[in-house]
C-alpha cells in the first residue's frame, strides 16, 4: 500500500497549532481512543524500546503531579531540561512508547490525570475525528511526525543559562 505524508504532515501541522495544553488533552485523548491498537504494533517496538520508555516514565512518575504535567508541556515547547534531552535522545518509537506509558499512568493516577470534565477545542475534535478517519500506518506515521521533534536533541541543543546544560 502507498500513500503520501501530506495527509500526516498537515495533520501534525494542525496538531502543533494547538495550545499546549490542547496538544496534551488530544494527545491523550488520540491514546485512550486508539493506544492499544498503535503502541504494540508501533513498527520497529523491541524490547530494549520498551525498558528505555519505561525508565524514563519511572522517573516522570518519582515527580509531583503538577511537575509531570510541567514536564509535558515542557517536552512540547522544547524546554531544555535533563528529561527533555532523555527524550530526544530517544528513537520514535521509544518515544511513542514513553507517550503510552503516560496515558496509562494517567489512568491509573501515578500520572497527572486528565480533568474528568476537560472538553476538547472544536478544532482539538475535528483533528481528532481526522485522525481517526486515518488508515492505521497514516496514524503511525502522524504519531511518529508528532513526537519526533517534541523535547530537545541533546546533540543539536544550545548551552541553556537557566538549566546550565
Amino acid at each position: 500500500m502507498t500513500f503520501t505524508a501530506e495527509p500526516t504532515t498537515g495533520l501534525a501541522e494542525s496538531f502543533r497549532s494547538l495550545d499546549v495544553d490542547q496538544q496534551l488533552a488530544l494527545f491523550y485523548f488520540i491514546y485512550k481512543k486508539m493506544g492499544d491498537s498503535v503502541t504494540p504494533a508501533a513498527p520497529g517496538a523491541s524490547t530494549t524500546s520498551s525498558e528505555i520508555a519505561e525508565g524514563l516514565f519511572n522517573q516522570v512518575k518519582e515527580m509531583s503531579h503538577q511537575e509531570q504535567l510541567q514536564l509535558q508541556r515542557d517536552l512540547i515547547t522544547h524546554k531544555n531540561n535533563l528529561i527533555a534531552r532523555e527524550y530526544g535522545a530517544l528513537s520514535d518509537t521509544t518515544k511513542l512508547l514513553f507517550w503510552y506509558l503516560l496515558a496509562c499512568g494517567m489512568d491509573e493516577g501515578t500520572v497527572s490525570p486528565m480533568p474528568a470534565d476537560y472538553k476538547l477545542s472544536a478544532q482539538a475534535e475535528q483533528l481528532m475525528s481526522q485522525i481517526t478517519g486515518l488508515e492505521f500506518q497514516q496514524q503511525i506515521t502522524l504519531f511518529r511526525n508528532i513526537v519526533a521533534p517534541m523535547g530537545v536533541d541533546p546533540n543539536s541543543a544550545q548551552h541553556d543559562r537557566d538549566t546550565n546544560l
